[in-house]
């Protein structure tokens, strides 16, 4: 078959696939919103005096996800690292992906299986007094519950980033920011505008005190 498709033909695209474009914004903006009403959001404010207190005393933050969800903790991870906006230049943040190479997450995956890939690097790379980010839309991913696991046996404070209700993994956070709603896109949207609030308040706390310093 021909790979031109021309898809401008009066008629061919539906009004209602028109309408989705916009209800997806729409839907976003009313699961914010509930977050907003029911001050759920505030679980970052605890979470992020921790966070700021472990950096400051040495430790760093490990930050893990599946999927889209592992792409946000790459995201939030760098932004520690290199800095959140171009306004605020300022020294490095400790924060590490435990989503590591392809080499080391193939290994993992065929010697001991998908259940281990954070477990594995989280068991290495943690050390008394770092902090723990976790990301599942689910609340039931099996490599995220074994990795919050070990951070509950090694009394290293965790902070889930949850939804349809928490799942298990709600089980073994120390905190837990947990979305309102089943729609894994508006689960994940809610997921990294969490992840740049907690940044910015870590971020804030940290100048104030004057742990970190601009460049």
């Amino acid at each position: 078959r021909s790979c031109i498709v021309s898809l401008s033909k009066e008629g061919y695209m539906s009004e209602d696939i028109k309408n989705k474009v916009k209800q997806t914004f729409v839907d976003s903006i009313s699961v914010k919103q509930e977050i907003i009403d029911d001050e759920s959001y505030k679980v970052l404010l605890k979470a992020g005096d921790i966070i700021a207190n472990s950096i400051a005393t040495g430790g760093k933050l490990l930050l893990c996800g599946n999927g889209g969800s592992a792409a946000d903790a790459q995201h939030l991870a760098a932004e520690f690292l290199i800095r959140l906006t171009s306004d605020v230049n300022r020294e490095s943040i400790p924060a590490l992906s435990l989503a590591q190479d392809t080499s080391t997450l193939t290994a993992c995956i065929n010697d001991y299986g998908s259940d281990y890939i954070f477990k594995r690097v989280f068991s290495a790379l943690s050390c008394r007094g770092d902090t723990l980010l976790t990301i599942t839309t689910s609340g039931n991913s099996k490599n995220i519950i074994e990795t919050l696991k070990l951070a509950k046996e090694r009394e290293i404070y965790s902070i889930g980033f949850l939804g349809n209700g928490g799942g298990e993994a709600l089980e073994y956070c120390d905190s837990a920011f947990v979305v309102p709603g089943k729609v894994t896109a508006r689960i994940q949207e809610s997921h990294i505008t969490a992840g740049h609030a907690l940044l910015q308040y870590i971020e804030d706390l940290l100048l104030e005190s004057g742990w970190l310093t601009k460049d």
